[in-house]
């Protein structure tokens, strides 16, 4: 086992990476061997006590895995039992192979169907569907995944949970969840956002000793930053270093009755690093502002045209926190997009762009969750989280700039510093994020990075990155539930000093 690696596959490029594998030269069934060894060392080492195992093989590679796995627990003294859903006979290749080493054996082999389920077993090994699902399961299927659900025993899915698309991380009809996956060779993007997480409990991942000479020749599609990556992005600063180095954000936001949003935005934005940080907010809110934090200069406005000059002295704007969707923040955002600053656009700020078929694309970072990326793109949040990376692939491709779309598994997409479009997903975090005005911070956080000369893309990344990791160590401390959004401020400031200094 490895520590979850950087580089995110689809189904194909596994499929692909096991192609090239094959032909540098180690068999397929070396491969097959090697799967169910790991998945078999993995099953003892969590579950020492389980005797009694109840093998669920289908029909494909991940059934013959499957075998893999019985056989080496037969030969451990262990009390493996076989539910197949094809035939023994019908497979094929490798599996084929396997399977027929366990009929030798003398391994017990039923058919597994809705009556005739696994009894008085300790575990579930789930080698039924792998990564081929490409469709809605059959109600057959499906059934009997959520029957299989209702046993009382713990479960260990080879490859991926049966039923969870290896693309999306979208249940196809039902899911097997699993306490523990064993993924092998590449790392499956689903596994990490929409439900993945959700159903696949505990990650181990294997790569079955391929050489690394095959996975260069299989760009991943997708990445995870890690605190590495930032750090030749934000060297230590000079030690002559004066507040105008590091940039000037200006947050417009906070309509009657929402003060707290942009205040928080712009306390972000200070305790990443930003040189300055303006708020432009109603009359009535600065003193607000001012008492939450006197380093902020506010500034109280009526008319949107009021805000212009300090719009010219801005390096970035973030506008959308607590902007309301009136005439009032209708014309600041106007203001805003035509000032020709680089953006951040969140909140408020988004659904008025998606009330305006006229809006192109920008320099900007747009960051809906599910809810307000449908709206941009005229659906529903349940059309987004059905394949969340093909929506920010069309959130892109309209609106141009960066995009992250927030949720479990965030995912952000952009040009890199080569002018490559590329994709990153954020792997840290944790349910105490489930509050009001984390979206706000996060606003903040990624403003005041681009503040700081970072790109649009690689200041959404790194930014989500330090979010999530600020809110995990504020979770370690107080735990998550009633964490605040506030609760981070502190704790933002330590995580970016700490990641500048990674090497």
């Amino acid at each position: 086992m490895t520590t979850l690696p950087k580089a995110l596959y689809t189904a194909a490029q596994t499929r692909e990476l096991d192609r090239l594998a094959i032909a540098a030269g180690t068999p397929g069934a070396e491969l097959m061997a090697r799967a169910g060894q790991a998945a078999f060392d993995t099953l003892c080492e969590r579950w020492p006590e389980a005797r009694q195992i109840a093998v669920l093989c289908g029909g494909g590679n991940n059934g013959g895995d499957g075998y893999v796995v019985a056989r080496l627990a037969h030969a451990a003294g262990l009390a493996p039992q076989i539910h197949f859903t094809t035939p023994p006979e019908k497979l094929k290749g490798d599996a084929l192979a396997m399977a027929e080493r366990c009929r030798e054996a003398g391994i017990p082999m039923t058919p597994l169907t809705l009556d005739r389920l696994p009894e008085e077993v300790d575990l579930l090994v789930d080698g039924l569907l792998g990564t081929g699902l490409s469709g809605v399961l059959r109600d057959e299927m499906a059934a009997l995944l959520t029957a299989l659900n209702a046993l009382p025993v713990p479960r260990l899915a080879l490859d991926i949970p049966s039923g969870l698309g290896a693309d999306t991380g979208m249940a196809l009809g039902a899911v097997l969840a699993a306490d523990l996956t064993c993924t092998f060779i590449g790392l499956k993007r689903g596994l990490l956002t929409g439900e993945g997480p959700v159903h696949s409990g505990e990650l181990c991942f294997f790569d079955l000793q391929v050489d690394r000479d095959v996975y260069s020749q299989v760009p991943a599609d997708c990445r995870v930053p890690v605190p590495a990556d930032l750090h030749a992005l934000l060297p230590p600063r000079r030690v002559d270093g004066h507040k105008g180095n590091y940039g000037h954000v200006v947050v417009i936001g906070g309509d009657h009755g929402f003060a707290g949003a942009p205040v928080m935005s712009a306390q972000a934005a200070a305790r990443c690093g930003a040189g300055k940080v303006s708020l432009i907010t109603r009359c009535d809110h600065v003193a607000v502002a001012l008492s939450r934090q006197p380093e902020i200069m506010a500034r109280g406005v009526e008319n949107a045209s009021d805000a212009a000059p300090l719009l010219e002295a801005a390096s970035v704007i973030a506008i959308g926190p607590g902007l309301g969707r009136d005439d009032w923040g209708r014309a600041l955002l106007a203001l805003a997009l035509e000032s020709g600053k680089p953006l951040v656009i969140d909140a408020d700020a988004l659904t008025l762009m998606a009330d305006d078929d006229r809006i192109g694309q920008g320099n900007w970072v747009l960051t809906p969750h599910p809810g307000e990326a449908g709206r941009l793109l005229g659906g529903s949040a349940k059309d987004i989280q059905q394949d969340r990376f093909a929506a920010l692939e069309t959130l892109t491709a309209r609106y141009g700039g960066s995009v992250l779309l927030k949720g479990l598994g965030t995912l952000i997409q952009g040009e890199d510093r080569q002018g490559e479009r590329s994709c990153a997903l954020i792997r840290d975090g944790n349910p105490g994020m489930a509050s009001g005005g984390m979206g706000d911070v996060l606003t903040g956080v990624i403003a005041a990075l681009r503040a700081q000369g970072l790109t649009g893309y690689d200041a959404a990344r790194l930014g989500a990155m330090i979010h999530a990791r600020a809110a995990d160590a504020c979770a370690a401390r107080c735990g998550p539930r009633g964490m605040l959004a506030t609760d981070l401020l502190p704790y933002l400031r330590a995580e970016l000093n700490e990641t500048c200094l990674a090497e």
